[in-house]
């Protein structure tokens, strides 16, 4: 492996009389070297390509800057060894292709070997290429790419949804003209990556999860791709079509088609005849509705009713549009806590009769959704899950086919909250009438195989101090499952990690076992898996697995990040302390400047997000984060998971339960306390705290409530109210019916605790928490006759604090009152 030979020195990034610093200057140095930081590590980009027998691995690994080399693994020893001569392999290709090929940076994006290793077929220059070991020569092959599947560009419009795992994205342009290269962000917005000339590819680091869009030369949108977690290829030939829509709500039979026609629920024949309207009652007010199912022997139909109901609408305004003068009026439907709901109710139609079956209600009478809807294979029963407004009840509810009795089928129940939106899983077994159902109900969240026709719990298929983060696979014929897991014991309970196990809860295999968190990612054959690890303090490690058994085979690679530490960054540190109990760990991280010196004393900033739907301290290993640049400013940054956060215990998540404004603060507080006893730099007379959305709540929250601790804080876009933000959100951990919780946690209300310096940001435009939230801090504010300062950003939206306006003001004003000048 080869270190680049110029390193850009952090230690520089820091003026040297830091009440005279340029805070704007200081952050693009930072930023700049940010840019650059991914590129300082080695061994930690692993593009795999299996052989077609699955007999080897062959795989591309940087190992320098613009430098990589491919290595063979044989699958069974695990032994490794060069794939080819890279030197041959590019004075070949470069006399075929007629292009300078550098050894150290082979063109290739798609690779196949053959059995006997003696030739290869691969892609390179967007054509494709076949090279024989024995007589060292290149000639055209027939390698047709492969890749990613493009989605219709209206559907990348819609923006970037997830953000995972660091990957790599190579774009071909197979169209007879240029085509340019945009990233979308979460809210649509489009960043130009470049253009592409034809039959040339660009290879973009990216994340999993991020959308792209790429568009012709005349700006019209061609296609687009969700990235997918390992690194491949999207190549665009033309505009992607949507797919035209399937026949819907035909009857298994083929004989009849379903429809609402006029508010109510009509079937019509397919070939000909007269049309029967199985409901008259339906109105514009009271109407029949979608989703339509029908009965496997098409002689019964469920359709749904629901009453309208007048969605709250709130009303932004656009004070600078960029396209004119005047501004401009936006108004979304936007629902609040306690707003009326629609609420689609379930009914029963016997199609041969042409009536409708009565079905009492009772067992699912006020729904904040109804979903998974199943039929039996023998059509005797109906079911669905009914998630009862407040979160409080998860049932699966029974509807006899012939009488239209209700029943319930298995429901799981809770004092406080029912976390819907992050653990709810379903499976259903209709051959065996068996579901496989996600629960707390002891404390953790597992995995359960439950008897539909009697409601009971046949047995755990999980169990222990430890939760169920994902059901990643589920196969039926095996009875096996693949999951994800956190809470592994002796390791830090939120990595990631797999396992398999069968429907009864034996065979349970852990897949992945080094002290890390892990991504995974399957052999074509799934029997092998690579297993890549992390965490903020050990740089990527990448392994060969068994896949049955999770055996290693070989370390692949062990990422270096040499080059980057010689430039004065440091890992972050991990730390751990007891929370307000006295008993249960807390775990957070600790991030220092590039010139760390210890002898001096440094103020502390907290980035804090304590929103209960999942925890947010980093564990993967991650060379640059807006921590860093934070830090590189003169802080000690921390980031600290407490009390109330998600994939804990059920004890410790319901810490949140009616009580927000708690945030974990009394961990925060002790963790910080603990970390500063054994670390004398950190200065706790001069403590920072900031945050955005949930975390612009708890960063003002952090300084009402605990304005002895907190000194200064920065709340960006802060839903301050729980009763003037987006429903779904607030209901989840705040319940229904709105009560006297609600004001009891609003920042509004305890706004005259305020005694620290305090700055308000907000996005004009923002539609995830109304705006009116961050005025309605204002107003108490002034009413109190309170010190503060406010920014409200032009044109932004949610986040406004990090548009390039945002982090500086954001950045001064912290410098400002806890460091000076």
């Amino acid at each position: 492996m080869k270190f680049p030979t110029a390193i850009l020195c952090l230690s520089s990034l820091i003026a040297p009389a830091v009440f005279a610093l340029d805070v704007q200057k200081e952050m693009q140095r930072a930023d700049e070297f940010g840019k650059k930081a991914p590129s300082l590590l080695l061994g930690n980009e692993v593009r795999p390509y299996w052989s077609a027998e699955d007999s080897h691995l062959i795989y591309r690994v940087n190992s320098g800057v613009n430098e990589h080399r491919f290595i063979q693994v044989d699958l069974a020893s695990g032994a490794k060894s060069p794939a080819f001569d890279h030197a041959l392999l590019a004075t070949a290709l470069g006399k075929a292709a007629e292009q300078n090929v550098d050894p150290n940076n082979l063109p290739v994006e798609q690779l196949e070997v053959a059995a006997d290793s003696q030739s290869l077929r691969f892609r390179a220059f967007g054509k494709s290429w076949r090279y024989t070991v024995a007589d060292q020569q290149v000639s055209p092959g027939d390698l047709p790419p492969k890749g990613v599947d493009l989605l219709p560009p209206e559907a990348a419009m819609r923006g970037t949804r997830r953000n995972g795992d660091a990957t790599a994205l190579t774009i071909e342009n197979a169209t007879p003209g240029e085509i340019e290269m945009f990233w979308v962000d979460r809210t649509g917005e489009r960043k130009s990556y470049g253009k592409l000339p034809p039959g040339q590819s660009s290879t973009q680091q990216t994340y999993a999860g991020h959308v792209w869009l790429m568009t012709d030369n005349n700006g019209q949108p061609l296609a687009g791709v969700v990235t997918p977690d390992a690194p491949s290829l999207a190549r665009v030939t033309e505009r992607v079509r949507p797919q035209p829509r399937p026949k819907e709500n035909l009857s298994p039979d083929g004989k009849w088609r379903a429809l609402i026609l006029n508010n109510n629920l009509v079937i019509e024949p397919v070939a000909s005849g007269t049309s029967i309207t199985l409901s008259k009652d339906g109105t514009e007010g009271d109407s029949y509705t979608h989703p339509l199912q029908w009965s496997p022997d098409s002689k019964k139909l469920v359709a749904f009713r629901v009453k309208k109901v007048e969605t709250r609408k709130i009303h932004i305004v656009q004070s600078s549009p960029p396209d004119q003068l005047q501004p401009k009026l936006k108004t979304i439907d936007y629902p609040k806590p306690g707003d009326d709901i629609a609420q689609p109710m379930p009914h029963l139609f016997d199609v041969e009769n042409s009536r409708e079956i009565p079905v009492d209600h009772a067992l699912f009478d006020n729904p904040w959704e109804i979903s998974e809807l199943a039929w039996t294979n023998d059509s005797t029963e109906f079911s669905f899950v009914y998630n009862q407004r407040g979160h409080q009840v998860m049932r699966i509810v029974g509807i006899r086919a012939d009488s239209g009795s209700v029943r319930t089928i298995f429901e799981d129940t809770s004092k406080t909250f029912i976390d819907y939106s992050q653990k709810f899983f379903i499976h259903r077994l209709p051959a065996t009438r068996e579901i496989l159902w996600a629960s707390e109900r002891e404390g953790w969240n597992h995995l359960y195989l439950i008897d539909e026709i009697s409601g009971e719990i046949r047995n755990p298929v999980t169990k222990g101090n430890w939760n169920v983060r994902e059901v990643i696979a589920v196969d039926d014929g095996k009875r096996e499952l693949l999951i994800k897991q956190v809470g592994v014991t002796g390791q830090d309970p939120y990595y990631a990690h797999f396992a398999r196990v069968n429907f009864d809860g034996s065979g349970f295999t852990p897949l992945t076992s080094s002290d890390g968190t892990h991504r995974i990612d399957f052999s074509p054959d799934r029997k092998f898996i690579i297993d890549t690890w992390s965490r903020v303090d050990q740089p990527q490690v990448v392994e060969l697995r068994r896949a049955d058994d999770g055996k290693l085979v070989s370390e692949l690679e062990r990422a270096d990040d040499t080059a980057l530490t010689k430039t004065g960054w440091s890992r972050p540190e991990r730390f751990t302390a007891k929370g307000r109990d006295g008993k249960t760990d807390i775990y957070g991280i600790i991030i220092r400047p590039a010139n760390f010196d210890p002898s001096k004393k440094y103020p502390v900033v907290e980035n804090i997000y304590a929103g209960p739907h999942d925890q947010f301290v980093p564990k993967a290993y991650l060379p640059w984060s807006g921590m860093n640049a934070m830090a590189e400013l003169g802080f000690i940054v921390v980031s600290i998971d407490g009390m109330g956060t998600n994939w804990r215990s059920r004890a410790f998540h319901d810490v949140c339960w009616k009580n927000l404004a708690d945030a974990g603060f009394p961990d925060r507080i002790a963790w910080i306390k603990a970390a500063a006893a054994g670390r004398p730099w950190m200065d706790l007379s001069r403590i920072g705290i900031y945050g955005g959305s949930a975390g612009g709540q708890n960063a003002l929250a952090g300084l009402l409530h605990h304005g002895d601790f907190y000194k200064v804080g920065v709340a960006d876009c802060g839903c301050h109210d729980n009763r003037m933000d987006k429903i779904w959100w607030n209901e989840a951990w705040m319940g229904w019916p709105v009560d006297e919780s609600y004001e009891r946690n609003s920042n509004v209300t305890h706004i005259d605790k305020l005694t620290g310096k305090l700055l308000l940001v907000v996005g004009e435009l923002d539609t995830n928490v109304d705006p009116a939230s961050t005025a309605q801090v204002v107003n108490a504010l002034e009413k109190a006759n309170k010190d503060f300062d406010f920014l409200p950003i032009m044109n932004a939206n949610h986040g406004a604090a990090e548009t390039p306006y945002g982090k500086r003001r954001r950045a001064e004003f912290l410098v400002r009152n806890l460091i000076g000048g």
